[in-house]
């Protein structure tokens, strides 16, 4: 029997000090519930992703001083590590370092290397030329590092035909929308096709951009989940895994066998079954990666406070609520910065949503300040016709005002604009677009509705009714509708969601029975507006392509769509 912990942990990059704490933390509670070997994330030394750190030979040093200092707690129990490994001719690797008994037994290098989407593994790393299969109490363990499980034809299939009975897999898996599915299906298949055990541990936490939603698990020969971690929450996931024949390593090329020390524990132990952790619902799922990329961005860059526009609408809304969930509603600050274009309803909205979530709520009114701008530029205006310079200015009016209470008081600016609206540029560089982070910057529009109907069923409808029924407007003008200016957001959306993360042609969207002048408006919004996305605030990403590392348009660009 093999009791096997997977230590899913939520690590900060570069903080190399306390992610040696914090692994330190997890072996010896691995031990004190008798586990053979402990599993972490990958590069948890480092944090993920380090990116240009690796460039900094000293960093690189220090991950490895690291690793030494963790063996002496590997008393009795054998540690995967993943870090940053260097040989003689100064070439970094992507490692999982195996320790056992204060000693490193053997360092297995990372083979395939992504290089696609938020990956830029080849800048970095040389791909591993080895293949390593380790033996522990009798058992073979297959050990591999993310992209390689993910590679039919790569290293787990060698590990496999060497005789593993068990791949560890150590991964840093960004979360996007249902990700968590296409990873259960992945491992199962392995587990299913080759009949052995699949032991997968995923990092959890908030890296700029990034989220990682944990959800770390085993799964037996049967293609079945023996026990899995919780979503967006750090976690041991614990089981005991029993291979009735002692496993046996066959020769093949470019496979190395090593033997690891036996554990002290007996077989006699108790049997532990391991615990599955619930799914969450579409809707929560997405809320809590919002929740856990918000709060870790704050915390791990030093904020204590957080400061929103709320214009009684639904973005500002679910912003605040999202703020409240991250880092507690006495840490949250609300702003009303109406002017003579805003309704009561929307100003009334405002205050209750403000009261019901219990934050303080400042309210600064900005038709004096409009109006001295205004008088400003008389002479510059003069014969002029009023138009979305006028609404601009009132947008970066009220950016000005949350910038100096950030200047201020030290408050991190939460932007409230949505994908949607991000993607066809319906919003205003340095007015609503100003702040340190978008919370829902990937959050498309028919998103934000569903999270906020999960947020009042489950929160007492903390978000006004009214704030959910109101026909979305910017109030930059009378009677101003976004639907002035942009098809309904369930059509944008779609059109969205073919274009930009499907990656889909406008013929091809047009074939979707879609309106042909409506799709070739979209294209060339989405188009025109890539000089906006390249200045906004970095955002969490909850879909397969989000606006940031995902998408790298050249914003001088001569190639047009329609």
């Amino acid at each position: 029997m093999l009791r096997i912990a997977l230590a899913q942990i939520n690590t900060t990059v570069g903080d190399l000090e306390g992610n040696l704490v914090k692994m330190a933390q997890f072996i010896r509670r691995s031990r004190e519930v008798g586990a053979d070997v402990v599993v972490f994330p990958e590069l948890a030394t480092t944090g993920y992703p380090p990116e240009d750190l690796l460039f900094k030979k000293h960093f690189v040093e220090d991950n490895l001083r690291m690793l030494k200092k963790l063996m002496p707690e590997t008393a009795n129990i054998t540690a995967i590590v993943g870090c940053v490994d260097v040989n003689a001719q100064g070439k970094l690797f992507n490692a999982a370092a195996v320790i056992h008994n204060h000693r490193l037994q053997g360092m297995y290098h990372k083979k395939e290397l992504p290089n696609y989407g938020v990956f830029d593994e080849k800048r970095y790393f040389t791909a591993g030329s080895e293949n390593k299969i380790f033996l522990l109490n009798q058992n073979t363990l297959g050990i591999s590092i993310c992209e390689d499980i993910w590679t039919p034809a790569g290293p787990c299939r060698e590990q496999i035909t060497a005789g593993a009975k068990i791949l560890i897999n150590i991964s840093s898996s960004p979360y996007h929308f249902a990700k968590d599915k296409l990873r259960e299906d992945v491992l199962c298949g392995w587990a299913k096709e080759y009949k052995v055990y699949v032991a997968y541990t995923n990092l959890v936490g908030g890296q700029d951009e990034l989220v990682f939603d944990g959800r770390s698990m085993i799964v037996d020969p049967r293609g079945q989940v023996i026990a899995a971690g919780k979503q967006f929450a750090e976690d041991l996931v614990i089981a005991d895994i029993d291979i009735p024949k002692k496993s046996k390593i066959k020769k093949i090329k470019n496979v190395q066998s090593i033997a690891i020390p036996k554990a002290a524990h007996e077989d006699a132990r108790l049997k532990i079954a391991g615990q599955v952790a619930r799914c969450l619902d579409p809707a929560e799922e997405i809320y809590q990666a919002l929740v856990l990329g918000t709060r870790d961005y704050l915390q791990k860059n030093g904020f204590k406070k957080a400061v929103i526009g709320l214009s009684g609408g639904i973005d500002s809304s679910l912003v605040a609520v999202i703020a409240c969930a991250a880092i507690g509603r006495e840490n949250v600050v609300g702003v009303s910065m109406p002017s003579q274009f805003t309704s009561v309803g929307t100003r009334s909205d405002a205050r209750i949503l403000a009261k019901n979530l219990g934050i303080q709520l400042m309210e600064v009114p900005i038709a004096g300040i409009l109006s001295t701008y205004l008088f400003v530029l008389r002479n510059e205006f003069a014969g002029q016709q009023v138009d979305t310079t006028e609404e601009n200015l009132q947008a970066r009016i009220r950016g000005n005002i949350l910038m100096a209470l950030s200047n201020k008081f030290g408050w991190l600016v939460l932007t409230t604009g949505n994908k949607s609206e991000i993607a066809v540029g319906y919003c205003t560089l340095y007015g609503d677009m100003s702040g340190g982070f978008a919370v829902i910057k990937d959050v498309p529009k028919t998103k934000v509705y569903e999270i906020a109907r999960f947020i009042n069923k489950t929160q007492n409808h903390v978000i006004p009714d009214t704030v959910l029924k109101r026909a979305p407007t910017a109030e930059l003008r009378e009677n101003q509708k976004d639907q002035d200016t942009l098809p309904p957001y369930d059509v944008l959306d779609d059109i969205l969601k073919y274009y930009v993360e499907d990656r889909q042609s406008a013929e091809k969207i047009i074939k979707r029975q879609l309106n042909a002048q409506l799709v070739e408006k979209v294209i060339k919004m989405v188009d025109r507006s890539e000089y906006k996305r390249r200045q906004a605030a970095p955002g969490i990403k909850i879909t397969p392509r989000a606006f940031g590392k995902d998408w790298r348009l050249p914003i001088t660009n001569k190639y047009k769509e329609v």
